[in-house]
């Protein structure tokens, strides 16, 4: 009890007083992150509505694909990136392995299911009357997705944060592919591993501590956006 206290109170001076190697680690966090984020959403959401709203031939393949990403092993994933971007593998002469875009790949491998498949399900469950009236008032197809998205704009606002969670938090396949090389490509996640098998805990705590609260700010802003986008009675 007394270690975790110390650690406590180490932790929370290294955060006020902005250690130099946690300003590091976060802000290369959220880069990584970010830009995972975003490529998953831009992909992600075109294609959830697209599974939403069309029926063809072979769809349930496409939905259970999407369904088997949502749940893929992080380590799988690490696995399968590692041995794409090493020397001997097709995408080798990138260079990419042990950088940062490497981590950027398999977060949004791990990610984009997420995104999609929650903005599927949102989107189916809007009335499809909805969109039959919108075209009959002389929309054009895009006009009448963009509806049906606002329509479903919970159910989306809950796929990016998913998407958000599962990208701040993975540890296995960005060690993997990553390195967790410092001043490089050590992150939040991997930084914890690391510092706790080291027995520096406080700087391990004080990570644990600004993970959480990304975590809690992200779910926050959810609320909150939905709150204001609720409508008025």
């Amino acid at each position: 009890m007394d270690t975790f206290l110390r650690g406590f109170i180490e932790a929370v001076q290294l955060i006020t007083g902005l250690d130099r190697n946690l300003v590091e680690i976060v802000a290369l966090s959220l880069w990584v992150s970010g830009i995972a984020l975003l490529i998953s959403v831009v992909l992600g959401l075109p294609l959830g509505m697209w599974l939403g709203l069309k029926r063809f031939p072979g769809r349930r393949l496409f939905v259970a694909l999407i369904y088997t990403g949502m749940g893929l092993p992080p380590v799988v994933v690490g696995l399968t990136v590692y041995l794409f971007l090493s020397r001997q593998g097709p995408l080798g002469s990138l260079g990419w392995l042990f950088t940062p875009k490497a981590m950027i790949v398999a977060q949004v491998v791990l990610s984009l299911p997420l995104v999609a498949g929650f903005t599927m399900t949102s989107v189916a469950a809007v009335p499809p009357e909805l969109a039959l009236q919108i075209r009959a008032l002389g929309a054009n197809t895009w006009q009448a997705s963009l509806t049906v998205l606002y329509e479903a704009r919970n159910g989306v606002l809950a796929a990016v944060v998913a998407g958000f969670g599962a990208v701040i938090s993975e540890v296995g396949s960005v060690m993997m592919v990553g390195g967790n090389i410092e001043h490089k490509t050590r992150v939040l996640t991997t930084a914890i591993v690391l510092e706790t098998s080291k027995g520096d805990f406080a700087l391990a705590i004080a990570l644990g501590i600004i993970l959480i609260a990304l975590a809690f700010s992200a779910n926050w802003v959810l609320l909150h956006l939905q709150g204001r986008l609720e409508p008025r009675p």
